[in-house]
């Protein structure tokens, strides 16, 4: 295959002669970048539709309907095209001939599982961080819905050409660490046969007390009778370890590894004091001072100190108000070593950072992203992903508490009832800020309401179809990649039937959904388009039980079962690659 081939799918080829078809009656060096070009919502229109119209009038004076009109005219020139409509003030919509849709299927055949792979990162470093659960204890269901968003999102950015770094932010320095210390330090006594309570404020789980074994095994009974300030460390340091241990584990279980675990005490406990060093470092270029805040406008006063004080200026970057950065007993705010933190990911080369937090972090996102501006000097940028809660449910019913964290129910726990593809797809078959009700009994139906098993049956269904050819053409490969090149040389002018070119249309958009998905950081996109073409594949196939002359197997007729053969190899490739990016099988067979 030509190498310039490979990247060159529909969506562009499109693109590409919107713009020139648009530009060929201006000047030259007209900025074209805002223009525009999608599938139509309702298929109706066309098979794309552009603002090409609309958005050039400004830029050379000229009215829409103009405008769409020579645009149109030249549209109607080339050989692709076979209409095209003007509707409204000047919106364009083209529908293109079916010998194009059947050149992108062989375009799919001769690339394989690269087919919608992007160059619009043009291999820029991005950081996404996610998970960052505090190392108190067993991860949660919500913190698995962090770890698969940000995981499949960072698939996701690969695909389309970033240079992606997956990093996980180990909370070891607050005080919820020390308080973590303290209930292992009694789980520990308990280990050496003292009686022992846990009183309110601690962690009351017991999976405390395997760690308390270890340190008593280790250490023996001589580290009880020290006092805190010596004891606390070395409990601290190993419930973090031990906890960490646990935490990779349980993402390990979903397929999730990262590339890097910052720790938040490296910022403090190192050669230099980071945050210390990125206050001052923000006093000298103006953005920290001394001063006092005023009231709080809620008339909130719980939180609000009347003293002078270390603060950042957010306000000069957007935010409401500027933030404190030392606690009145001298500490470091959260908010301090969040910002030395980030300094640290820029100072390593990233200025394209995305943060995935949970949805309770909102009111956060104006200050960090103000702190991003200030350390980087204006040069990076901070996108914020929230993550909505999950309601766990058993049919329909709320499920209770784990019997071993003693608050909620552990990732681990549901991953090992379900599965990892139910808890990955699932998780991602809904915007990552909207609420998500998970339920145990229908995630794993088999049934069309069960969107992970309706899209792999369409990568099982497409599979069987070619176990059942091999009757009729006994040397049809089994592997994907020696079937297409065998399928290549099929004659896809035999596609002809309505479903048939409906099918080679819904693959020709996934390039298009790649790159939209990752430029809007938004995985769920490949989800949804999964189901919408798993879903055109069953119903299709439905249609050939009906009408056998349908069927993707013809007896006698070898030149259209392997015309058909090859779209299944289309649609099989697609529904494998976006499986692929959301981190979820692509089975040959249900069982």
């Amino acid at each position: 295959m030509d190498p310039t081939r490979k990247n060159v799918n529909l969506y562009k080829k499109v693109h590409a002669l919107v713009i020139e078809s648009t530009a060929a009656s201006f000047p030259p060096g007209v900025d074209t970048s805002r223009i525009v070009v999608e599938p139509p919502r309702d298929r109706s229109h066309g098979d794309w539709a552009t603002n090409a119209a609309m958005v050039m009038a400004k830029e050379v004076g000229q009215k829409p309907s103009s405008i769409a009109a020579s645009t149109a005219a030249s549209l109607r020139q080339n050989e692709m095209v076979q209409k095209v409509e003007i509707a409204g003030p000047g919106f364009i919509n083209l529908s293109l001939k079916p010998h194009v849709w059947r050149e992108e299927l062989r375009l799919v055949l001769e690339t394989g599982k690269d087919y919608g792979r992007s160059e619009i990162g043009k291999g820029e470093k991005v950081n996404v961080e996610y998970v960052s659960a505090n190392p108190t204890g067993p991860m949660h269901v919500g913190h698995g819905r962090g770890a698969v968003f940000g995981d499949a999102l960072a698939n996701l950015l690969a695909f389309a050409g970033y240079n992606v770094t997956r990093e996980y932010y180990i909370n070891d320095a607050g005080a919820q660490v020390d308080v973590l210390a303290r209930s292992v330090f009694l789980r520990y006594r308990e280990a050496l046969g003292e009686g022992v309570t846990i009183p309110d404020g601690l962690y009351p789980g017991t999976y405390l007390k395997a760690v308390g074994e270890q340190i008593a095994t280790e250490y023996g009974p001589p580290l009880k009778s020290k006092p805190e300030n010596e004891w606390l460390p070395i409990v601290r340091a190993k419930a973090v370890a031990t906890m960490m241990d646990g935490i990779r584990d349980d993402l390990a279980a979903l397929d999730i590894h990262f590339d890097v675990f910052f720790s938040e005490r490296s910022l403090i406990d190192g050669e230099l004091d980071e945050v210390s060093a990125t206050i001052e470092s923000l006093r000298k270029s103006g953005e920290v001072y001394e001063g006092r805040l005023p009231p709080p406008k809620s008339g909130n006063l719980e939180d609000w100190e009347d003293r002078e004080q270390t603060l950042f200026k957010s306000t000069d970057f957007g935010d409401d108000v500027d933030r404190p950065l030392k606690k009145s007993d001298g500490s470091y705010t959260y908010f301090a070593s969040d910002i030395a933190y980030h300094r640290s990911k820029v100072a390593r080369g990233f200025l394209n950072l995305i943060d995935v937090w949970g949805a309770d972090h909102g009111g956060y996102i104006k200050r960090m992203q103000a702190a991003v501006k200030a350390v980087s000097g204006g040069k990076a940028e901070l996108d914020v992903k929230l993550v909505q809660l999950v309601r766990l449910l058993r049919a329909g019913e709320p499920v209770k508490m784990s019997k071993r964290a003693g608050e909620f129910v552990t990732l681990r726990e549901v991953v090992e009832e379900v599965g990892r593809d139910a808890v990955r797809f699932d998780m991602l078959y809904r915007k990552n800020d909207a609420v998500l009700d998970f339920d145990l009994v229908k995630v794993i139906e088999h049934s069309r309401e069960n969107p992970v098993f309706y899209v792999q049956y369409g990568h099982a269904r497409g599979q069987s179809v070619f176990r059942n050819a091999r009757n009729d053409i006994p040397e049809l490969p089994e592997t994907a990649s020696a079937r297409a090149a065998y399928l290549e040389q099929a004659p896809l002018e035999r596609l002809i039937d309505a479903g048939e070119l409906s099918l080679l249309r819904r693959i020709a958009l996934y390039p298009r959904v790649v790159e939209s998905a990752a430029a809007a950081h938004e995985p769920h996109r490949i989800a949804f388009y999964l189901y919408e073409l798993a879903s055109e594949f069953h119903a299709h196939w439905t249609r050939g039980k009906d009408l056998p002359h349908l069927r993707f197997i013809i007896q006698n007729d070898r030149e259209t079962t392997t015309a058909r053969l090859a779209l299944v190899e289309g649609i099989v490739t697609v529904l494998a690659s976006g499986l692929s990016l959301l981190g979820v099988s692509a089975p040959d067979e249900m069982r």
